[in-house]
């Protein structure tokens, strides 16, 4: 019988993970097939339903779902569970159970692509969502010195700084604004994007978070918006001298990982990268 996996967001135009499972299912001769499911909220819990049939594996989640998903699941493994934001389920035991892929994704594309380790270092952070949580306890666990959080709206970034208070390092919650962003990427390392600026099929497709007059030319700009590969704050990181990481290869080291979780086999990684760069 063939098995499927969805993808659970809204909206999903953006998307190259379809393309990138599919080919390395088809690579390992796997009899899956990866779907797209654009969900409401109101259909989140219709949408469940059907990975607990028979022929489902599991989903991957993304923007806006990875914490609104969390209580709707039966379990929640380690990371998924400190972090409070999934994105991926496992159809484990009849139950779903949510992990979280993108903190290991995004540390194994800082440390490979970008030959950065972030212990010792320190970090802005741009976001406070779904995406953001996950990378800052990541990178809390790495073993950075210092963490500042920047989101538009305040009072999230103040949620996520209580939670990540559990970790000796110098943690900073900051409101967005031009003067408080020289201030902080003056003194940093490393810089990461986890808004959705920039992204393609979005609203803000043609805008950066920063332009290139506020990016030292000593730090990373890491932007997890792969979509399209040069988003605006890499060119913007360019301008300015900077050294840049694109978001595509969190996304096939996070999508590796789920893989993985799915199927029990070790994933094609190098299909994986070339069907999503085509896809893009």
């Amino acid at each position: 019988m063939t098995k499927y996996v969805g993808l659970i967001g809204h909206s999903l135009a953006h998307s190259v993970s379809p393309a990138m499972q599919q080919a390395a299912f088809d690579h390992c001769k796997l009899d899956i097939r990866y779907k797209t499911w654009d969900t409401d909220p109101t259909q989140l819990r219709e949408v469940l339903a059907r990975l607990r049939g028979a022929s489902a594996l599991g989903a991957n989640v993304t923007v806006p779902f990875k914490e609104v998903m969390v209580p709707m699941l039966d379990r929640l493994h380690g990371q998924a569970l400190e972090i409070n934001a999934v994105n991926t389920i496992v159809k484990e035991g009849g139950g779903l159970m949510g992990y979280n892929t993108d903190v290991d994704g995004f540390l194994q594309a800082l440390r490979k692509e970008g030959s950065f380790e972030p212990e010792g270092k320190r970090v802005v952070l741009l976001g406070a969502g779904g995406a953001a949580r996950g990378i800052s306890f990541g990178l809390a666990r790495a073993g950075v010195s210092a963490l500042v959080i920047l989101n538009r709206t305040f009072e999230r970034t103040e949620d996520l700084i209580l939670d990540l208070r559990r970790f000796k390092l110098d943690l900073k919650a900051l409101p967005w604004g031009r003067d408080t962003l020289q201030r902080v990427l003056s003194d940093c390392d490393l810089v990461v994007n986890c808004t959705s600026m920039g992204m393609k099929h979005s609203p803000t497709e043609a805008q950066s978070p920063l332009e290139a007059a506020l990016i030292p030319k000593e730090v990373l700009v890491y932007d997890v918006v792969y979509n399209p590969m040069q988003t605006p704050l890499l060119a913007e990181a360019k301008k300015a001298g900077a050294r840049t990481l694109a978001g595509l290869a969190m996304l096939v080291y996070q999508g590796a990982l789920a893989f993985k979780l799915w199927t029990g086999e070790e994933a094609p990684v190098d299909i994986m990268f070339e069907a999503a760069r085509e896809a893009l």
